[in-house]
């Protein structure tokens, strides 16, 4: 047995099987599943989305088996997969694995369920694949450590390599073929921070361009293509570039016995993740002291560095989605509407009580929660009122987070809200795609959720 990582981590990938799975296990996946299909149709009618549709439409083949959902028209599986991962990620409320930081579904699911669907695997044989993704996309993130993440955006990154073993897995390439797999998406990943300065729509393109080229990686390696043996490892592979503090002992943590689907969180608000925490925390305090929004005078809200890293830059917000990256706008919805949903951003991010509180707020790091991330991602917010009290508040575990998740009636609702939003489904076509989803292991070939 080799004692290099990165091939036990492909001989893992292509291994795997649905009864080594945890039944606990399976349900997550399954639970994940439908919480990616909502927000998938949530990025209905979002610009850069439709961006990435129109040209998918131009280059891309006018008929197949696979649906992009956000049209319900049928197209190959990689310009599928494309277009469903860019219109998962730009709702924010797509979910996220903490330890990693690293968003698994939109760069799982789509390259998941298009090759699926296009090669007629079974649900069982999804769910399996998505499994794969989910562990080997999380381990990578977590081997490419904070000194990654803190420049690179690590769903963009480690999501090719996700991509490449969920659909090697539906491939069934071989061990040897998976590696050249990893070697052809390691040698792909992409995805700077840069762009939230600019209000930029690259977002939306890391996931599309991740799930698209791990599976042409993973199709490739299957025709005898060759890629790098040890792209994560390597002198001049990915920890060499991208990364300060690597740690190859993530890569392979516990393969088969823990297992990283459990670990993932749902996103209950509609913003960055960063924010989740604090906005937590102070829902808990305005709610616990009936605090009005004019008896604010400052918020503090107390973070770890890499909150800091990726909101920081983000000081005066021009867009709904540039607003759901910046600390004040989040909670100033939460201190004026106790919520900061999809509807919120949209209709209030620029309301003069939204940005009143906004320009009261601020980030101060703080050791303990520096010291508790990202395993555990704590909100602490510190308000100063205008009479003269100081109050507090602490959430150790967000909610959404394995210990603090949501129900499967919650996860339904959510998906709902997200369908009505952008209009891209009824309730009636949503219920049915719930039974279909919660009868996935049942199902002879992988479903279409829309004709």
């Amino acid at each position: 047995m080799t004692d290099d990582p990165g091939k036990i981590l492909a001989h893992f990938a292509t291994t795997l099987r649905f009864e080594d799975i945890p039944d606990p296990v399976r349900r997550r996946a399954e639970d994940l599943l439908l919480d990616w299909l909502g927000s998938a149709l949530a990025g209905k009618g979002v610009r850069p989305v439709e961006a990435i549709e129109r040209f998918a439409v131009r280059m891309g083949p006018a008929g197949g088996d696979c649906e992009v959902l956000i049209t319900r028209r049928r197209t190959s599986p990689l310009f599928a997969a494309m277009v469903n991962a860019a219109s998962s990620h730009v709702a924010e409320q797509d979910d996220v694995h903490n330890g990693s930081v690293f968003h698994p579904a939109t760069v799982v699911f789509p390259p998941a369920l298009a090759v699926a669907q296009s090669i007629g695997s079974s649900g069982q044989e999804l769910l399996t694949a998505a499994v794969v993704g989910y562990e080997v996309g999380v381990r990578v993130g977590e081997f490419l450590g904070q000194a990654h993440y803190k420049v690179f955006h690590t769903t963009g990154t480690a999501g090719t390599l996700a991509a490449a073993a969920t659909v090697g897995h539906l491939l069934r390439l071989s061990p040897h073929q998976m590696v050249d797999a990893f070697g052809s998406a390691g040698t792909q990943a992409a995805g700077l921070w840069e762009f939230l300065r600019d209000a930029a729509d690259s977002k939306a393109l890391h996931t599309a361009k991740a799930s698209a080229d791990g599976l042409l990686s993973a199709y490739l390696a299957q025709d005898g293509f060759t890629g790098a043996k040890r792209i994560l490892t390597g002198e001049q592979g990915m920890a060499a570039g991208m990364s300060r503090n690597a740690d190859p002992a993530r890569l392979t943590d516990r393969l088969g016995e823990r297992w990283a689907v459990g670990e993932t969180s749902f996103k209950y608000h509609a913003s960055c993740r960063h924010t989740h925490p604090a906005a937590d925390a102070l829902l808990q305090l305005v709610e616990t002291h009936a605090l009005p929004p004019e008896r604010i005078g400052r918020v503090t809200a107390h973070v770890h560095q890499a909150a800091i890293d990726v909101l920081g830059p983000v000081v005066d917000p021009q867009t709904v989605h540039q607003a759901k990256f910046s600390m004040g706008t989040v909670l100033g919805l939460i201190a004026t509407r106790h919520q900061a949903g999809m509807s919120d951003f949209e209709e209030h991010f620029r309301d003069g009580q939204t940005t009143d509180i906004a320009k009261k707020v601020s980030m101060a790091f703080d050791r303990d929660v520096e010291a508790a991330y990202p395993a555990r991602w704590i909100g602490k917010v510190t308000v100063e009122t205008t009479d003269g009290r100081t109050l507090t508040a602490q959430v150790d575990e967000p909610k959404g987070d394995p210990g603090n998740t949501l129900s499967r009636p919650e996860l339904e609702d959510k998906a709902l809200a997200l369908a009505a939003y952008s209009h891209a489904a009824s309730a009636e076509e949503m219920r049915g795609a719930f039974q279909r989803v919660w009868t996935l292991t049942d199902a002879e070939h992988a479903p279409r959720f829309f004709g």
